[in-house]
């Protein structure tokens, strides 16, 4: 186990996501822990795909979504059909 999945087990229950911490390093945490054991570096995921894996631990796809975006965890095309997560972020 990393030492981020240590830090984060406290935010899940029985694999699933408890809730999305409101502070921002412990939100940064998160994610990070989401993409690094959700996506595939390199791959390129449908909006759909990327619900359906968020979905696995939440019920919020639109808020980690955009946040994994955001935080440049994600990257997302322009026209927003295809999501890619970048091998070094």
């Amino acid at each position: 186990m990393t030492e981020t999945s240590r830090d984060v087990s406290a935010l899940f229950a029985s694999g699933r996501l408890i809730a999305i911490p409101r502070r921002t390093a412990r939100r940064e945490q998160l994610l990070r822990h989401l993409a690094d054991t959700l996506f595939e570096p390199g791959r390129t995921y449908t909006e759909r795909e990327v619900n359906d894996v968020i979905r696995t631990v939440h019920d919020d796809t639109a808020a980690l979504r955009r946040y994994l975006v955001d935080d440049g965890l994600l990257t997302r095309s322009p026209d927003g059909t295809a999501y890619h997560r970048p091998t070094t972020p």
